[in-house]
């Protein structure tokens, strides 16, 4: 039995990828000034995620600009995000990355995340010649 709210909750839901601390992602986020609108993108680390997987689940995302650091919290949900991309993902052995405030130098990069690929016995190549049929058969020699 599910109440209203939650009816309402799973309908504000958008469609969006698995975020996790340590992604580059691009925030495409619609802006209104005045009449006009326009869509403003923020490229960045996620040093945080928090609040679930629901509707008012967010990121908080992390770049530096000249030097100066910069964040923003973003709820994942929200009717002004018009779309979320994943750039790259990287192994972190944390869910805040909260460490990267201060990080300075080698300590601040973060590892590439390797995707673990099954190694199977190498298969010989096929090369292309006349297609063998297995309905006809050799003749026999007498």
């Amino acid at each position: 039995m599910s109440t209203l709210t939650e009816k309402f909750n799973t309908s504000q839901e958008k469609k969006m990828p698995d975020i996790r601390p340590g992604d580059l992602v691009k925030v495409h986020q619609k802006i209104k000034e005045g009449d006009k609108e326009r869509i403003q993108i923020f490229e960045g680390i996620v040093i945080a995620r928090k609040h679930g997987k629901g509707v008012s689940s967010t990121i908080t995302v992390r770049k530096v600009v000249e030097g100066i650091g910069v964040e923003r919290i973003f709820p994942v949900h929200s009717p002004s995000i018009e779309k979320i991309e994943v750039v790259k993902s990287s192994k972190v052995r944390r869910s805040k990355l909260y460490y990267l405030r201060t990080a300075k130098g080698t300590k601040a990069k973060l590892k590439n995340k390797e995707f673990a690929s099954v190694i199977t016995e190498k298969e010989p190549e096929i090369t292309e010649s006349a297609p063998e049929t297995p309905t006809e058969k050799p003749e026999e020699i007498t």
